[in-house]
C-alpha cells in the first residue's frame, strides 16, 4: 500500500473509531474493565454512596458495623488485543471484510484504553505469532497499531490460537485484560485459553460473515479453503448439502460458545454487515453488572 493511501486510511479509522470510543464506550470500558484484577488498598467505613459489592462482610460482622474494601484503583491497566489474520479473515460478502471489522473494532478498543490512561499491547497471529507490539501509551502507539493493522502482510495463512495464547501468557506478566479477535475457526486451544484466562482477564470477539452461515443455492459451486488453498466443488441446488451444511455451521458455533462458557470467558458475536456498537455496549453492560 503506497504512504499516501495508507496515512488516508489510518486518518479515517482514527476519526471514526476515536469519536466512538470517546463517546460511546469509555465510560462503559472503566467499569466493565478497570475493576478487575486490581490490588487490595485497605478497609474503611462505610460511607454514603459507596457500593455494598464492596462491603468487606468478615470486618462487618466483626465490629458490627458496615466496612468496604479499598483498592488502587487508578492504578493502570494493560490491554493486550490478540488479532486474528489468518487466511478466513479476509472474507467479507456484506459491508467489509473480516479483517477490516477487526481492524475497526481493534482501534475502538485502543482509543478507550488510552483515554482511561491503559497502556495497549497487540500481538498479530495466525498459526504462528507474526508480530508482537509491546504495550504502551500515546496516540502515536495507537496510530502505530492501526497503521500495522492496514498494512501488515502475515507469512502464514493457517490459525493457531492455543499458540497465540501460549505467546501471550509467557510475555505478559502483569495481570491485564486481552482481547482475542478472531472468526475462531480453530480447534484444541482450550486448555491454553483456561490457562491464560486463570492468569488474566480473556475476553473473545468472535467475528463472522452471514454468507458463512449457509450455501445459496446457485448451482455447482467451486469453493477455496482461504487457509490451505484446497478447493472442492459443491452442488449447492441440493437441499441436503445445503442443510448438512447449516447444521454443521450450527453445532460449530454452539461448539465454541459452550467453550467459552466452560472456560468464563466472555464473549459476543460481531457481525460483517451490522453494527458492533450495540453488542460490544451490550457486553460491556453485562460485564459492569457480573463484576
Amino acid at each position: 500500500m503506497e504512504a499516501t493511501e495508507l496515512l488516508k486510511k489510518v486518518r479515517k479509522i482514527e476519526i471514526k473509531t476515536r469519536g466512538l470510543s470517546r463517546q460511546i464506550f469509555a465510560g462503559q470500558y472503566q467499569s466493565a474493565f478497570k475493576g478487575r484484577g486490581m490490588t487490595f488498598s485497605e478497609v474503611r467505613e462505610y460511607q454514603y454512596g459507596d457500593s455494598i459489592r464492596a462491603i468487606d462482610w468478615n470486618v462487618t460482622a466483626r465490629f458490627n458495623h458496615p466496612y468496604v474494601k479499598i483498592y488502587e484503583e487508578e492504578r493502570e491497566l494493560t490491554v493486550i488485543i490478540l488479532i486474528d489474520l489468518s487466511g478466513s479473515e479476509m472474507f467479507g460478502t456484506q459491508n467489509q471484510f473480516k479483517r477490516e471489522l477487526i481492524t475497526e473494532i481493534a482501534a475502538v478498543l485502543s482509543f478507550s484504553a488510552i483515554h482511561n490512561n491503559d497502556k495497549i499491547g497487540v500481538i498479530l497471529f495466525t498459526d504462528m505469532v507474526e508480530k508482537f507490539i509491546p504495550p504502551k501509551k500515546g496516540k502515536q502507539h495507537i496510530l502505530r497499531i492501526i497503521r500495522e493493522l492496514l498494512d501488515f502482510t502475515p507469512q502464514n495463512k493457517g490459525t493457531n490460537i492455543s499458540e497465540a495464547l501460549k505467546f501471550f501468557t509467557n510475555a505478559i506478566k502483569k495481570r491485564s485484560t486481552a482481547f482475542i479477535l478472531s472468526d475462531f475457526r480453530d480447534k484444541n486451544f482450550e486448555q491454553a485459553l483456561n490457562i491464560a484466562n486463570r492468569k488474566h482477564d480473556v475476553v473473545a470477539l468472535k467475528v463472522f460473515d452471514k454468507r458463512e452461515q449457509e450455501l445459496p443455492s446457485v448451482g455447482l459451486l467451486k469453493l477455496s479453503h482461504a487457509e490451505t488453498g484446497k478447493t472442492m466443488w459443491v452442488d449447492t441446488a441440493i437441499r441436503k448439502t445445503r442443510e448438512a451444511y447449516k447444521k454443521w455451521w450450527i453445532m460449530n458455533q454452539q461448539s465454541i460458545n459452550e467453550l467459552f462458557s466452560k472456560s468464563g470467558v466472555d464473549y459476543v458475536d460481531l457481525d460483517t454487515s451490522s453494527d458492533y456498537v450495540r453488542p460490544l455496549m451490550q457486553l460491556f453492560k453485562k460485564r459492569d453488572s457480573k463484576y
